[in-house]
């Protein structure tokens, strides 16, 4: 027992902050802005450190399974964190555009940073990294199709067919995510795995037998680690709202910290892969995470807005269209021979460099 406390110490301090985040609550919203903001961003950092720990026993899931049903779990952890994070957030009456701004952030940062910051860094040492090309090709035209349906036709729909169309778009992203799994885990899983040359394997380090895993505690942590967040992100949510009001902050500010704060444990685990020249892990990890966001986040969202009858604004801005449309072709682009290199990686990263700048210009 004092072993697994001592290996989840990150978590067991995520749970003493919530402990004392409730009864400062009050305080916290009545002692001035700049306390708020301070509040909020500390909770932040607990609710990070809480997400890692969370990835960290999905990680030993996913060692235990194997690829590719490994990076699905992955991704799923972050999604559910990101899914808790957003609904907690928008019950405490959040900006309507909350929802598609973190989608859109999730995707930019998945795609452009973690794919490209790892593409970049794996380049620089390994020079090109092979993988499999089926499996971005199939990342591709499904991240298109399901944004297209969700975050872009919404613009052409007359706002008096909106519960209409938001349950064809939950029926929809249904079935996209039903056949994506049975391509995952059925007889097309080989479209995400890769069979690395048995010459780059001579080359790692032998390593130790790894210990057993259990499942049961491993998903019992997990679980955990997902209400200790949603606990904080409760707080989180209202002292964040109070210290960026009236700052002239963007909105979507709050939409980034979301996206990376469900991201977070995804970069470590992407960057590890790629200086180990495993770039099948990075592809799995940021397409899968990019699509995992927009097929599970949107139908829970919409359900949410005709449960309460509060439609969310999904359709993107030009901007966050032409971003998100300039992203997928340079990624259909790069991810078409079965290599990545530096140069490619910078391509994306550099898109990721664009995000941020035009978040801070509020566009």
């Amino acid at each position: 027992m004092l072993s697994i406390l001592k290996q989840e110490s990150f978590l067991l301090l995520a749970v003493i902050a919530a402990c004392i985040a409730y009864p400062l609550e009050h305080w916290l919203l009545h002692s001035g802005q700049i306390v708020a903001l301070l509040g909020g961003l500390v909770l932040i950092a607990f609710i990070i450190a809480a997400s890692m720990r969370v990835a960290h026993q999905a990680e030993l899931l996913a060692e235990k399974v194997g690829d590719p049903y490994g990076t699905m779990i992955l991704t799923l952890a972050a999604v559910l964190v990101e899914v808790v994070i957003l609904a907690i957030m928008m019950s405490n009456e959040a900006s309507a555009t909350l929802v598609r701004d973190t989608i859109y952030s999730a995707v930019m940062l998945d795609i452009n940073g973690i794919l490209g910051l790892a593409a970049l860094m794996g380049g620089i040492k390994h020079g090109e990294q092979s993988y499999n090309d089926d499996s971005a090709r199939s990342y591709s035209v499904m991240i298109l199709t399901a944004m297209g349906v969700s975050m872009v036709v919404p613009e052409f729909i007359p706002e008096a067919n909106w519960k209409l169309y938001s349950a064809f778009t939950i029926g929809a992203m249904v079935v996209l995510y039903a056949l994506f799994l049975r391509m995952q885990v059925g007889p097309h899983s080989y479209f995400f795995s890769y069979s690395y040359p048995d010459k780059r394997r001579k080359k790692e380090p032998i390593e130790q037998e790894p210990k057993p895993v259990s499942l049961a505690l491993s998903i019992g942590i997990l679980v955990f680690g997902v209400v200790v967040i949603g606990a904080l992100a409760e707080v989180m949510s209202k002292t964040l709202d109070l210290g960026l009001e009236g700052t002239g902050a963007p909105p979507v500010i709050t939409a980034i910290l979301v996206a990376a704060i469900s991201a977070a444990p995804e970069i470590l685990t992407a960057l590890r892969a790629a200086l180990a020249n495993r770039m099948q892990s990075v592809v799995n990890i940021a397409m899968g995470a990019s699509l995992s966001t927009v097929i599970l986040t949107v139908p829970v969202m919409e359900a949410m807005a005709l449960y309460t009858g509060q439609p969310f604004q999904m359709a993107m801005t030009p901007v966050q269209t032409v971003m998100i449309f300039i992203t997928l072709i340079v990624s259909a682009i790069n991810l078409n021979d079965g290599e990545t290199n530096a140069i490619e990686g910078m391509t994306h990263f550099v898109l990721f460099a664009t995000f941020i700048m035009l978040s801070l210009l509020g566009l």
